[in-house]
């Protein structure tokens, strides 16, 4: 599973809708959510259980948002100490809420815990073998080297990174440099942001700043957005809640992408053999400066280009046409070594891969 859509975090369930998990369901629905993320467990303990009467918010939340067709995502803060424990919580949660995906939430608790990071996640994996797995935490790693990245996102199949961008009104500029810093290290995974839709002192959100932040998400190919959290942007910020809910989120999951959307992933993610999916074997691929045919070349030329031309760059699809056989498009790039502002390529598809390739761009 890869989220798709929009979706909204949920920290304490009787903070929201008066703790009325029907209410809820119905007001996730009529905002046409995709998916809800729900605090499930908290270190070596459930979380949103009611201490006194042992009454499982979370269990009841996760079923009725699951009858109105919204997937449930269990976050869990994690902290290290035992994290064995936390995995096995994390394990027992899962199978008890029948829950959809699951997130970690690992920030300052964790920083210098690779050890207890290895041992958490080869846990969790040795109980969830398959089950769709992501990493909630800081939104520029190369800010926060003391977290073990690594040994998380080995064993993730997303990446969920908090791009709050609080004092600041940039969120477009913050998500790029976000994808540009998770590009520069290992292993990448797809990014699936989370962006602010609360007040910290005297700083809030505009309307404008979360239209730039979702509009952003979308050029760059991401399949979802979320916001923390539910209360926050219910209570106090109603505006925004307003034009969140009115938001239509357009397409489909990525598996119905088109092809132009789907390189333009491939490229930002750095990935050759993504790349190289998208065409055939005796693929032929035209520029200004060459003709190359076949894998070996082709793949020779995106190797230079990924890693030299346009090192750790960010793609955006302006725009793309065409249908069955042929697609063009319009694309630009920003990269450390250069950038492009024109773009214009020209697919030829052979059974829905590139056959014929014509590439037209200049690096300034």
């Amino acid at each position: 599973m890869i989220l798709e859509g929009k979706g909204l975090f949920i920290w304490r369930v009787r903070a929201c809708e008066n703790g009325d998990v029907q209410a809820i369901a119905d007001v996730a629905k009529a905002a046409g959510l995709t998916h809800v993320l729900l605090k499930v467990a908290d270190g070596n303990f459930n979380y949103n259980v009611d201490v006194k009467t042992g009454e499982d918010l979370a269990a009841k939340a996760t079923n009725a948002l699951k009858a109105k067709n919204i997937k449930v995502v269990g976050w869990h803060y994690v902290y290290g100490y035992d994290p064995l424990a936390e995995a096995d919580r994390a394990i027992q949660r899962v199978k008890q809420l029948g829950l959809d995906g699951y997130v970690i939430d690992a920030e300052a608790e964790y920083k210098d815990q690779n050890r207890a990071a290895r041992l958490y996640m080869d846990r969790l994996r040795a109980g969830l073998p398959s089950f769709p797995i992501g990493l909630s935490s800081y939104r520029f790693p190369n800010l926060h080297p003391q977290l073990p990245w690594k040994e998380f996102l080995l064993k993730c199949d997303f990446n969920m990174p908090q791009v709050y961008w609080i004092n600041s009104h940039n969120p477009g500029d913050q998500l790029l440099r976000c994808l540009q810093s998770f590009q520069k290290i290992t292993p990448f995974r797809p990014i699936i942001p989370t962006g602010a839709t609360f007040k910290q002192g005297l700083w809030q959100p505009s309307i404008e700043d979360i239209s730039q932040f979702v509009e952003t998400a979308r050029k760059l190919n991401m399949p979802a957005v979320n916001f923390w959290e539910w209360s926050k942007v219910r209570h106090y910020l109603p505006e925004i809640w307003e034009w969140f809910a009115g938001y239509n989120w357009p397409g489909g999951p990525p598996a119905s992408q088109d092809i132009t959307q789907k390189y333009i992933s491939a490229l930002n993610q750095g990935d050759l053999d993504q790349v190289m999916k998208l065409y055939m074997p005796d693929a032929v691929h035209v520029t200004e400066k060459h003709a190359i045919q076949g894998t070996t070349q082709i793949r020779n030329f995106y190797d230079s280009f990924l890693h030299k031309d346009l090192a750790q760059g960010v793609f955006i699809l302006a725009n793309y046409s065409g249908e069955g056989s042929i697609r063009h498009m319009d694309w630009t790039a920003t990269a450390r070594s250069g950038s492009v502002h024109n773009g214009s390529d020209t697919f030829g598809l052979l059974k829905d891969k590139i056959a014929y390739h014509y590439s037209d761009y200049q690096i300034y």
